[in-house]
């Protein structure tokens, strides 16, 4: 996926699985394992740093979601964006059709961002209910949105 937004760019593979109807499974991996873990399960969102030991702890919001991951979407909205389904909120939305799910996405977000989204496989079996579970964290020090971004987004 490609992000190029008013504050923020970011060019990143990510791992996505999602439940409907509020539960949402980003990871962003890294050379030594995931760089990022984040689960919005319901009203909450929780993102993990597993390298930095590190946790964010907010409401599942656009709010939240454009803090932490540039995208001003709730994870519902995520959740249409990547089967297809374009928010109202969304400037523009085009996709690229594989035979039943989306192979590209290029959507303009709500606060002027591009994202861009290339799907190299989807699979429509819903994962386990585990993967939507919290993930672990304890002793983990807490932080803002801000610093989680640049956990993910700096290298």
């Amino acid at each position: 996926m490609s992000l190029k937004g008013p504050e923020f760019r970011a060019r990143t593979r990510a791992l996505v699985a999602f439940r409907r109807p509020d539960a949402l499974r980003l990871e962003v991996p890294g050379p030594a394992g995931p760089r990022l873990v984040a689960v919005a399960n319901g009203a909450t969102l929780t993102a993990v740093f597993p390298a930095e030991r590190a946790v964010f702890v907010g409401e599942a919001t656009s709010e939240a979601l454009a803090s932490l991951l540039g995208v001003p979407l709730t994870p519902a909205e995520v959740m249409d964006l990547l089967v297809g389904v374009g928010s109202p909120r969304l400037k523009a939305y085009r996709v690229g059709w594989g035979p039943t799910l989306p192979r590209s996405i290029a959507a303009t977000l709500p606060d002027g961002g591009r994202l861009d989204v290339t799907v190299d496989d989807a699979d429509v079996v819903p994962p386990p209910a585990a993967a939507f579970e919290t993930p672990d964290h304890e002793g983990y020090r807490p932080i803002e949105a801000g610093e989680a971004r640049s956990l993910w987004s700096a290298r």
